[in-house]
C-alpha cells in the first residue's frame, strides 16, 4: 500500500464540503465524497491501467475495509490480464443468474403438487440412499403414476388409493399390493410433514384389510426334494449361471439380492471366501462366507460360464449387475403354468412335492439343515448374517465365531455333496435333540 493510506480515524472524520472530494487511500483506491449539494454520499473507486489506458471503476463496497479487499481482489485479477470492469459485470450477471435459478427452482417446487410431482420430490429428498430406489421407482411407474399421477396430491382420497391397490390385487400380485400401500403411506406422510397436503389419505387404511394378512413363509426343502431338484434342473431350461446360483444360495445361505449384485473381486478362490460388502447386504452389515468345497465348486463353475470380468451376474450390456428379480423370475417361471407360456415344456420343470419354493426358501433350507446337523443356533445366525434381536447380546457380545461358521458351512456342504452326488444310500438327517 502507498504511504497516503488513510487511518480509520481520518476516514471517520471525512465530511461533505461544497465541492466533491476524491481522496487517495493508496494502491489505486480512492474515497469519493460528494458535495453537500449532492447529498454528501461516500463511495469508493478503483483506478487501474489497462493497455496503457487509465480506467476508473466504482466499487460495491460499503466500508473502507471492504473497499480495500475489493481493490486487492481486482488488482490480482488485473495481474492475470483480466479487466476488473468486465469481471465486475460478469459477477453481477452470475449473481443474477443464480437468483433467477433459485426463483425458478422455488417455483418448480411450488408447482410439484400433482402425485407425480410429489413422488419426484419424495425421491429426490428422502429416497436417494435407499437400496431399493430403482425398484420403488419401477413399482410407481407401473402401478401408481399411470392411475393417479396427474391428480393434485391434495385431492387424493382413500378411493384413489384403493383403486390402485385393487388393480394390483386383481392380477394376483397380493405381495406387491401390500408393498405399494406401505410405500404410498410413506410418500403421503412425507407430504403431510412438509405441508404439501393437509391429511394422509392412507391413514385409516389397514394394510391387512385392504390387501391381505402377511403370511410368514416356512417352506423348507426336504432331502428328497434336493435330490429331485438335482435331477430336474438339466431339463428346466435355466441359464447355467442360474443353476449355479441355486446351489450357491443353498450352500452359503446368502440372499438372492446379495448374490445378484456380487462382483468377482468379492470372490477369493485362494482363501475360499465370498465377501458381501455393506452396500450389497440387506441389513447394512458386511459379511464373509467361508466356502465349503461344494460351494467353491459352484463358484468355479460360475466363473467358467462368466460373461463379465466384473459381475457374477451381469446385465445384457455388462454395465451393472442383473436385475435382483431375474433369478427369482426364472425359478418362478418353472413352477407356474400361467407364466412363460412360450416355455410350455419347462414351465413346471421345477415343481417339487412340497409345493412352490423361492430363492429365500433355499436360504431357510440351508439354515435348517445346519441345525439338524448339530450346528449351534448362534453360529447359524452368524452364517445368516442376521442382526442380533436381543439388545443385551447385541451390545455386549461381539464374538464373530469365524471358525464355528466355517465348520457350519463345511458340514452343510458335505451333506449337499452327498445329496447331489448320485449316492442313493444317503442317510437322512436326524434332528438334533
Amino acid at each position: 500500500m502507498a504511504n497516503n493510506k488513510l487511518t480509520d480515524l481520518a476516514f471517520r472524520k471525512l465530511k461533505a464540503q461544497d465541492k466533491e472530494q476524491i481522496i487517495p487511500d493508496g494502491g489505486g483506491l480512492y474515497i469519493r465524497v460528494r458535495s453537500i449539494s449532492d447529498g454528501g454520499a461516500v463511495s469508493f473507486r478503483f483506478r487501474y491501467l489497462l493497455q496503457g489506458k487509465q480506467i476508473w471503476l466504482t466499487l460495491k463496497a460499503k466500508t473502507l475495509a471492504e473497499a480495500r479487499k475489493e481493490r486487492d481482489d481486482y488488482k490480482a485479477i488485473a495481474k492475470q490480464g483480466i479487466d476488473p470492469a468486465t469481471e465486475q459485470k460478469l459477477s453481477a450477471e452470475r449473481a443474477r443468474a443464480a437468483q433467477l435459478a433459485e426463483q425458478a427452482e422455488l417455483a418448480r417446487q411450488q408447482a410439484l403438487t400433482s402425485v407425480s410431482g410429489l413422488f419426484e420430490r419424495w425421491v429426490m429428498t428422502d429416497l436417494q440412499q435407499r437400496k431399493d430406489l430403482a425398484e420403488v421407482q419401477r413399482m410407481f411407474a407401473k402401478d401408481v403414476l399411470p392411475i393417479i399421477g396427474g391428480i393434485n396430491a391434495q385431492d387424493i382420497r382413500k378411493s384413489h388409493v384403493t383403486d390402485v391397490i385393487d388393480r394390483v390385487k386383481q392380477r394376483g400380485s397380493v405381495h406387491t399390493s401390500r408393498n405399494l400401500l406401505k410405500l404410498m403411506r410413506q410418500m403421503f406422510k412425507f407430504a403431510v410433514d412438509r405441508d404439501v397436503i393437509e391429511f394422509d389419505p392412507t391413514a385409516s387404511l389397514s394394510v391387512s384389510k385392504v390387501t391381505t394378512k402377511n403370511t410368514e413363509r416356512d417352506r423348507v426343502l426336504s432331502q428328497d426334494e434336493i435330490r429331485l431338484l438335482k435331477d430336474q434342473l438339466p431339463a428346466a431350461g435355466l441359464m447355467p449361471t442360474t443353476e449355479c446360483a441355486i446351489w450357491i444360495m443353498l450352500s452359503t445361505l446368502c440372499r438372492v439380492g446379495e448374490l445378484s449384485k456380487a462382483e468377482w473381486k468379492h470372490v477369493d478362490f485362494d482363501t475360499k471366501t465370498f465377501f458381501i460388502p455393506v452396500e450389497n447386504s440387506k441389513n447394512d452389515k458386511a459379511h464373509t462366507v467361508y466356502l465349503s468345497d461344494f460351494a467353491l465348486n459352484q463358484f468355479q463353475r460360475l466363473f467358467a460360464f462368466r460373461q463379465s470380468d466384473t459381475w457374477l451376474f451381469p446385465n445384457t450390456r455388462d454395465s451393472s449387475h442383473v436385475c435382483e428379480k431375474s433369478i427369482t423370475k426364472q425359478i418362478d417361471g418353472r413352477q407356474n403354468s400361467t407364466v412363460y407360456s412360450n416355455r410350455s415344456k419347462a414351465n413346471q420343470a421345477l415343481v417339487l412335492p412340497g409345493g412352490k419354493w423361492t430363492p429365500h426358501d433355499l436360504r431357510r433350507t440351508g439354515a435348517t439343515m445346519m441345525g439338524n446337523l448339530g450346528v449351534h443356533g448362534d453360529v447359524i445366525e452368524k452364517c445368516l448374517n442376521h442382526t442380533q434381536e436381543n439388545k443385551l447380546k447385541r451390545v455386549y457380545q461381539h464374538q464373530e465365531l469365524k471358525a464355528e461358521q466355517a465348520e457350519g458351512w463345511r458340514v452343510l456342504g458335505e451333506r449337499l455333496e452327498l445329496l447331489t452326488g448320485g449316492n442313493p444310500n444317503v442317510i437322512p438327517i436326524k434332528r438334533a435333540s
